[in-house]
């Protein structure tokens, strides 16, 4: 089924062009972009005239004031904030655009598709290591960073979805991601889980994952692949086929693809060792053990 082209009023068309494009200029100059988000989200959620008044010395109250300051994204912290590995100069620009492009999902605004729809894509060429054109992106879509983000043309991402690029995620031309799915690319040691191995995770052209499924770190799926509906995929999967089931394997070639798709009777390979990302902390950063659990096997000291 083919999709049917859907405008806006002139007037709203008008306003939209001008805001979106005010916003992506602010971003994109020497101007601070902590007081930019801050401006921003102050005047999209109709929070302007408490606004002035805080800023004036009058008084508000302690709740308005917390209000208030949680605008500013160096007032606010995200759960990836916490990683220790993190790139801290990348991650102090990603930061800021990702609290606006969270917060912005909260506004009335955020269910105008056409308007969300352009608004986030804008979002996306500052926040993304590359955006390709026309990439459509939904509400509530969460990332841990997004500066590891690289992605084709004509991407969608639909409702609640989660793109962890604690690694690096890859995404390419015409993918298609439904609802509620989760891609990841970091894993968890599974005695210590405080210990983290970060991976890069690549989606090939064309590739759909369907709804609520989900792609373990150093994954790639190929060109042209499907992920059925509720999938763990926990290994490569070919181009062309179509991968179901919990863990997921592949049960058909789609059809036309047959001549140029591996059999399905062979599993694929999983390269996973050689998308593996190092990384270092360093020496001089104070970390802490938030399980504080014996990881002595019993009999062991």
């Amino acid at each position: 089924m083919t999709k049917r082209y859907v405008t806006l009023p002139d007037e709203m068309e008008a306003s939209l062009e001008a805001f979106i494009a005010e916003v992506d200029r602010r971003l994109a100059s020497d101007e601070d972009t902590c007081a930019v988000v801050e401006e921003v989200l102050v005047d999209l959620h109709g929070d302007r005239e408490a606004y002035d008044r805080w800023q004036d010395g009058e008084e508000v109250s302690p709740a308005e004031t917390a209000r208030l300051q949680s605008y500013d994204p160096c007032n606010a912290t995200l759960e990836s904030e916490y990683y220790a590995e993190k790139n801290e100069a990348k991650f102090k620009q990603s930061k800021h655009i990702q609290w606006l492009w969270r917060q912005f999902d909260a506004t009335p605004m955020a269910d105008n598709v056409e308007f969300a729809l352009r608004f986030r894509a804008m979002l996306a060429d500052h926040l993304f290591a590359d955006c390709g054109d026309n990439c459509r992106f939904f509400k509530g879509i969460t990332f841990t960073y997004g500066h590891n983000i690289t992605m084709g043309d004509n991407v969608v991402v639909h409702d609640d979805v989660h793109l962890d690029d604690r690694g690096e995620l890859v995404l390419g031309d015409r993918v298609s991601v439904s609802d509620s799915a989760h891609v990841y690319t970091h894993d968890h040691d599974v005695v210590d889980q405080t210990q983290v191995e970060n991976y890069r995770t690549v989606i090939g052209d064309d590739a759909r994952i369907t709804y609520d499924s989900m792609v373990r770190a150093g994954v790639r799926v190929g060109e042209n692949a499907i992920v059925g509906a509720k999938s763990i995929v926990q290994r490569d999967v070919p181009d062309h086929h179509i991968a179901v089931g919990q863990p997921a394997k592949s049960v058909k070639i789609k059809p036309g693809w047959e001549e140029v798709a591996e059999p399905l009777d062979t599993d694929a390979e999983t390269d996973k060792e050689s998308r593996h990302i190092e990384y270092e902390i360093p020496d001089d950063l104070e970390v802490f053990d938030e399980f504080q659990r014996d990881l002595n096997p019993p009999g062991e000291e």
